[in-house]
């Protein structure tokens, strides 16, 4: 709910009391945006729902609502519709007023947040030994857009990357370097990613068919975990191999991460089974601990235990996400957590959070938020891969975006007989094509899986971020075109609208505060997506029905200053979602 639609609602409230008494000081007055511009801006159905407890008849109860509804400072007369509805349309001059009083205000207008917390965003976690695929994408980008927007609001934001790195794929790895290639645990950079990874699949296979490889892997585990010089030196080596990889996809993608990988928390295994045994949740079933949880069951209708110490000794996944939620509670005093995966680990996330709570782990003012997302598929509608069948690695996506957006470049100079040098054309590629994978993903309900195409996404029609960008780009060029400095319009500045198009464009400038609140809350991304499309849209028709350098003051200073704080409300919006502008394309 915007400021306006804010004001609106205590105002009715007040009117509810004023005509009924104080019994409606807490009735909900059912204020929504208008459907339809002819019913004006916003509706409230309250009156309809009050014709029973009354015992009137809709429009009477409307009629003494409005008698005692005082709008005239935010808008025209209310009018009377239908069975019922009380129609309210916003005054030009209270448009104009709250237009002129955000575009000289660095955000807009939108507050921060009342109560700012320390907030937790989980995001990205590759595994060492693998490289990152088309699977930690949509986890990489959806969490960077959270964080942004969550830091944005005045919350302060811990960006951590879970990093699987610790566990028994260590163990078969150096096992199996140990055989064929002993100097890349001993030499820094010795093996690039790709190398790395093929001998992880290599020791892999090994350890499913060799008992005698297994045993030894298992033995190189304890002495990981034990410390031996050697094997911690050489877990070292490899984990810095991949972490530089991972790196490379940071920087192309302007991901801001922390690392606390699951090696962090290694050493607060031990201590969160004690404090499970403490409770009295632990049991032990088949010699390994475990949770029994309620609402699991197995195949056979029995029970589901979460274990938290194999019979081994060793721990599970959820032993770590246990210790590194005590962690970040009592160490980091997070007050809201936020996980973002694949929907495929719904269930562990319900389960470890089930065990917390029955725990008692987790303070009233401590929220566990699980942001699931669905799979990025190919055209085929089948989970995307390359067309051997393997996993598609997101450097090659990536670059290829780029690639993609380069040639479109290129052909567009051609076609225009324009030149441009090697660095801007370069800029530009990587700029569209990052930006149109990174919109493609977020523009979809996260909870969804979508339909990965390259010519869609880099579509300069459609819901797409050139799209966006190319309105952008369409603002600076009246500045060039005109000479304009955006910052010094002269002294008499005032937005002041006339036409259709500019007051339909001036209401959606004033939603932004909305949109932001609503994605604080549900964690949907997609929803600034749909405002920032929806507003270049609408400027689109603006520029079309009303023009900006030809027309005379003072309108022509008054639409410079709309196309103004429609550049700022884009770059400001598309920033949030990790989006850079560009001044020209």
């Amino acid at each position: 709910m915007n400021a306006t639609q804010e004001q609106l609602k205590l105002k009715l409230t007040q009117a509810l009391v004023a005509a009924f008494g104080t019994d409606y000081t807490n009735t909900d007055p059912i204020l929504v945006a208008a459907s339809n511009p002819k019913f004006g801006d916003y509706q409230a159905n309250v009156a309809l729902s009050l014709s029973k407890k009354l015992g009137k008849q809709p429009r009477i109860i409307a009629g003494e609502i409005v008698s005692k509804l005082d709008v005239s400072d935010i808008c025209e007369p209310p009018e009377i519709a239908g069975p019922g509805f009380i129609n309210l349309k916003l005054q030009t001059s209270y448009l104009e007023a709250q237009l002129n009083a955000i575009q000289v205000d660095s955000r807009l207008g939108i507050p921060t947040a009342t109560n700012p917390q320390k907030q937790i965003v989980d995001f990205s976690s590759p595994n060492i030994a693998k490289e990152m695929h088309v699977g930690h994408l949509r986890s990489t980008i959806i969490g960077d857009s959270i964080s942004r927007i969550l830091k944005f609001c005045g919350h302060d934001v811990l960006r951590l990357n879970h990093v699987g790195d610790w566990g028994t794929q260590f163990g078969m790895l150096i096992t199996y370097l140990r055989e064929v290639y002993p100097e890349a645990l001993t030499t820094a950079n010795a093996l690039d990613i790709g190398d790395l990874v093929n001998f992880y699949r290599k020791a892999k296979q090994r350890f499913d068919e060799d008992a005698v490889f297994q045993e030894t892997s298992r033995q190189e585990v304890v002495r990981l975990q034990a410390g031996a010089e050697d094997t911690l030196h050489a877990w070292k080596l490899l984990c810095e191999q991949s972490r530089q990889e991972f790196q490379i996809i940071y920087d192309l993608l302007n991901i801001e991460l922390i690392e606390r990988g699951e090696s962090f928390y290694n050493p607060l295994l031990p201590k969160v089974v004690e404090a499970l045994a403490a409770t009295g949740l632990l049991e032990s079933s088949q010699g390994a601990k475990c949770v029994f949880l309620d609402g699991f069951t197995n195949r056979e209708g029995n029970p589901l235990p979460l274990i938290v110490q194999k019979t081994d000794g060793g721990y599970n996944y959820a032993t770590t996400d246990l210790a590194a939620l005590g962690y970040r509670i009592q160490e980091d005093k997070a007050k809201r957590i936020v996980y973002v995966t694949d929907e495929g680990q719904s269930n562990h996330f319900t389960q470890f959070f089930q065990v917390a709570r029955k725990a008692n782990w987790i303070p009233d003012d401590v929220e566990l938020v699980h942001v699931p997302f669905g799979l990025v598929l190919g055209e085929d509608g089948k989970k995307f891969k390359t067309r051997s069948g393997d996993t598609v690695r997101l450097r090659d996506l990536l670059d290829e975006a780029i690639n993609r957006a380069r040639a479109d470049i290129e052909n567009r100079l051609q076609e225009d007989g324009r030149t441009e040098t090697e660095e801007f054309m370069q800029n530009v590629a990587e700029v569209v094509g990052i930006s149109a994978v990174k919109y493609a993903d977020l523009s979809q309900n996260r909870t969804s899986s979508y339909v990965f195409s390259y010519d869609k996404m880099l579509s300069l029609k459609g819901n797409t971020a050139p799209y966006l960008l190319y309105a952008y780009v369409r603002i600076q060029g009246i500045s060039r075109q005109g000479n304009i400095d955006f910052t010094n319009l002269g002294i008499n500045r005032q937005i002041l609208l006339k036409e259709d198009a500019e007051l339909t464009l001036a209401k959606h400038l004033l939603q932004l505060d909305e949109v932001i609140k609503e994605v604080e809350q549900d964690l949907l991304p997609n929803r600034l997506c749909d405002y920032l499309y929806q507003l270049s849209d609408k400027f689109n028709k603006f520029y079309e029905n009303c023009p900006v350098l030809k027309s005379e003051e003072p309108a022509r200073t008054s639409r410079l200053m709309l196309c103004d704080l429609t550049a700022k409300t884009l770059k400001l919006g598309l920033s949030l979602l990790g989006i850079k502008v560009l001044e020209r394309m």
